[in-house]
């Protein structure tokens, strides 16, 4: 399988994983027809690159490409066994099954089959080969040596089955195979036996939502956030995240992914893209080229009077170049020491007199997370991350589920939970104060 990292640029570094051996390979890749084809990508909640870095299989985005052999799944047979740990479906590593634990002495096998028109990608914490994408918990801002104590992640999260011939269509499922190619239910663990099929539920459970409308094109709303089984099927939410009753089936949703649906492991939530998706929308170069454009505009600071330029990433140490925004009331300035309040380590804008906190201001340079293209005129509050006042106000307006059942609108770019009504501001430029 392979990773890559810009959907326009014609030769990208890929990381292959080929039979447990690390390769690092030059591949062409052209996305109207040519070359290798590919499905989607799925985007970490961050900038652009891991705060720690990007490296082999742990990365801020993962492009998943069609496989030059098929390694999709389907469902094949199940029957009941008295020593789950023994049986042969359990033993056979080149057998894909589930096992579902009744009772000590009792379990439901499921053996998988292999499916010719799947690819199958798997996303989790574990490092192990049949993890295509290491997801490590995420953590609030530009921090790289912060540490989580306990993740929350699984080691196997999920798995996601992709039509060879459309890549449109993909499927989420709960849990992914591990190195035995076996999934384990403990005998503790949510199942239920609906007829003759059985199915079954995470601990922390895998989260979905489905935009309602178009994500790209600046219309759409965030929907409801659903779980889906390790089976497939979709239910509401538990009452909380590890809690023994399942939710009610929701029948009219189901585990396809669309263009902006969001999943969440449970301690760091991606964000699914399509091709046709990512195709109408902005790239990094054309953010790149908005940033330039604002600069070329030669903002200033009305105290210093010196001439301020948008980074493109928060460096290091402060510049003297480097705008600031006034989170009450957006004005776009330099730093200086005018108007600070000692008391509530505030300031007050010269040009409003509204008190209120300064944060750096920096563009959102993660294309996935844009819903349209135009120019960064709105802020997060309180990260200072920029992007269109559209994508700012989706994102404002979705919840990321926190905790045991809790839920935060954050930034994409830096999953820094928002702060105040509506959450973000709209900037004022010293050359542009219409």
């Amino acid at each position: 399988m392979s990773v890559g990292q810009e959907k326009h640029s014609a030769i990208n570094w890929l990381s292959n994983w080929r039979n447990g051996v690390f390769l690092k390979a030059r591949v062409k890749v052209s996305f109207r027809g040519e070359g290798r084809h590919w499905h989607c990508s799925l985007t970490v909640l961050y900038n652009g690159f891991l705060p720690q870095g990007d490296r082999g299989r742990r990365r801020s985005k993962f492009v998943l490409y069609k496989r030059g052999d098929p390694n999709g799944v389907k469902r094949s047979k199940h029957y009941i066994v008295q020593s789950p740990q023994t049986s042969q479906a359990i033993l056979d590593a080149k057998q894909h099954s589930i096992s579902y634990t009744l009772s000590r002495n009792q379990a439901v096998i499921v053996e998988y089959k292999e499916d010719p028109d799947t690819d199958m990608f798997q996303v989790g914490r574990s490092s192990e080969s049949p993890i295509d994408f290491v997801v490590m918990d995420t953590l609030p801002g530009d921090k790289k040596d912060a540490k989580v104590l306990q993740s929350t992640i699984s080691r196997f999260a999920c798995r996601i089955l992709v039509d060879r011939s459309d890549g449109h269509k993909a499927r989420i499922y709960a849990a992914g195979f591990d190195s035995s190619r076996n999934i384990f239910l403990g005998e503790k663990a949510t199942k239920w036996q609906d007829n003759v099929e059985i199915d079954g539920l995470t601990t922390n459970g895998v989260l979905i939502m489905h935009p309602k409308g178009q994500f790209c094109g600046g219309s759409a709303e965030c929907g409801l956030w659903r779980e889906t089984s390790v089976g497939g099927d979709v239910f509401s939410l538990r009452e909380c995240r590890s809690a023994q009753q399942k939710g009610q089936p929701v029948y009219e949703e189901t585990n396809a992914l669309q263009d902006g649906t969001l999943i969440d492991l449970c301690g760091a939530t991606l964000l699914w893209r399509s091709a046709e998706g990512l195709r109408h929308s902005p790239t990094k170069k054309d953010l790149e080229k908005l940033v330039d454009e604002i600069n070329a505009g030669r903002p200033q600071c009305p105290v210093g009077l010196n001439t301020l330029v948008i980074p493109r990433k928060v460096s290091l140490g402060e510049h003297v170049n480097q705008p600031y925004v006034y989170l009450n009331c957006g004005h776009v300035q330099g730093q200086h020491g005018w108007g600070q309040d000692k008391a509530s380590n505030a300031r007050r804008c010269p040009m409003c007199l509204e008190l209120g906190p300064v944060v750096t201001l920096c563009m959102g340079v993660e294309n996935a997370f844009y819903v349209d293209s135009g120019p960064p005129t709105y802020c997060f509050n309180p990260c200072g991350h920029m992007a269109t006042e559209k994508t700012v106000k989706y994102w404002a307006n979705v919840d990321i589920p926190h905790g045991t059942n809790g839920f935060q609108a954050v930034c994409p770019f830096c999953a820094t939970p928002l702060q105040g009504s509506p959450g973000y501001i709209k900037l004022i430029f010293q050359d542009n104060l219409d």
